[in-house]
């Protein structure tokens, strides 16, 4: 059995993804969650739950905040946000949603591997991820994996949402015992 191998090269190559980014990149994201009336979120699959997660700590900052397609997710408004991840950025529904959200007005954030790509052209702010998806051919940003399919950039897609969570609790001042008191408790 070889779980504690693998466990150690998931983290090596997570680990070299790390010093693909920079800090300048996310500053945008971070204006616009901060300064957004509603933060909706979008994504499939994978990259679906990993943004889920990340609505989830945004709802614990004390940020409104909703999926779409939740039944409680209100009306948005031209200043709220809408926060797509594709790693493909090519999903036809995320792409659908984001010209519906172009019809309003709404600042649309995309995370994604393709800076080329149908979301990341309909977005005002592009962050872009290394990684692989089947979907798509390799392009600058795309690195081989010797994981299956997206996993690498769903598995950095959930570091890189943590840090920014990370971020947003050291520009609010607020505290994980202060945002436990938002966590959910009819469980």
């Amino acid at each position: 059995m070889r779980i504690q191998s693998f466990t150690q090269r998931i983290l090596q190559e997570l680990s070299s993804y790390v010093e693909r980014i920079q800090d300048e990149d996310f500053v945008e994201l971070l204006t616009a969650i901060q300064q957004a009336r509603h933060i909706f979120l979008s994504g499939a699959g994978r990259s679906g739950l990993c943004v889920q997660a990340f609505a989830n700590r945004l709802l614990h900052l004390n940020f409104r905040v909703s999926v779409v397609g939740e039944i409680t997710a209100p009306h948005a408004q031209k200043d709220d946000v809408l926060i797509l991840a594709s790693g493909s950025g090519e999903t036809p529904r995320l792409v659908a949603l984001a010209h519906q959200a172009k019809r309003i007005g709404l600042p649309i954030a995309c995370i994604t591997l393709d800076s080329h790509s149908t979301l990341a052209q309909l977005s005002s702010i592009v962050i872009v991820l290394p990684g692989t998806s089947p979907k798509r051919q390799p392009t600058a940003s795309f690195t081989p994996s010797f994981q299956p399919m997206g996993s690498a950039y769903e598995q950095f897609c959930f570091l890189i949402y943590d840090a920014i969570v990370l971020e947003l609790m050291d520009q609010r001042k607020i505290t994980s015992e202060q945002m436990f008191q938002n966590h959910a408790n009819l469980e």
